[in-house]
C-alpha cells in the first residue's frame, strides 16, 4: 500500500472512455482523492460512494478531485457509473487493477479486493492512505477530511 509522505509512482489506470489517466499527471493542477471499491457490486462500497457524492462540494472547496477505482473491466466500469450516476471519472487497471497497483490487490476470500482510499496533494505527494479488508474499513470518512482540511490550510 502507498504511504503517507511518499511520493506517488507514475501509475497509468484507464477511465471508462478508455483514456489513460496518470497519477503523477495532476502534479501542480489540484489534489486527487481516490476511493477503491471492493467491488461494484458491494453494498458498503457503493453507500462510500453515495457519501462522497454528496461531499463533492466540500472536496471541491478544497480543490480536490475525485477519483472511484474498481477492480471490474472498463465495460463492467462504466455500466455500473452510468446505472449509479457516478458524477466522478470510475478508474480500472489497464492490467491488473488499480488495487493491485497501489498493494491493496491482496484478495478476500479468495474472489474480492481490499477497499480503501488515497489523497495525493497537487506536489504528488501521498497525504492519506488507508486499506482495509472489510469493506466497512476501507473509508476513514474522519481521516480523509482531514488530511482535506490540512491541504486547505496549505493553499
Amino acid at each position: 500500500m502507498l504511504e503517507t509522505g511518499s511520493t506517488v509512482p507514475d501509475l497509468v489506470l484507464e477511465d471508462t472512455d478508455g483514456q489513460a489517466v496518470r497519477l503523477s499527471g495532476h502534479q501542480g493542477d489540484h489534489a486527487v482523492l481516490i476511493y477503491f471499491m471492493r467491488s461494484t457490486s458491494c453494498p458498503v462500497c457503493n453507500r462510500h460512494v453515495r457519501d462522497l457524492i454528496r461531499r463533492r462540494d466540500e472536496f471541491a472547496a478544497g480543490n480536490v478531485r475525485v477519483f472511484v477505482a474498481v477492480p471490474e473491466d472498463r465495460q463492467a466500469a462504466a455500466e455500473w457509473k452510468a446505472k449509479r450516476q457516478i458524477p466522478f471519472p470510475v478508474l480500472t487497471g489497464r492490467r491488473g487493477t488499480p488495487h493491485e497497483m497501489i498493494g491493496l490487490g491482496r484478495k478476500v476470500f479468495g474472489s474480492l479486493q481490499q477497499s480503501g482510499s488515497i489523497l495525493i496533494d497537487s506536489q504528488g505527494i501521498v497525504r492519506h492512505a488507508h486499506g482495509s479488508t472489510m469493506p466497512t474499513g476501507g473509508y476513514d470518512r474522519e481521516a480523509i477530511t482531514a488530511a482535506v482540511q490540512v491541504l486547505r490550510t496549505r493553499r
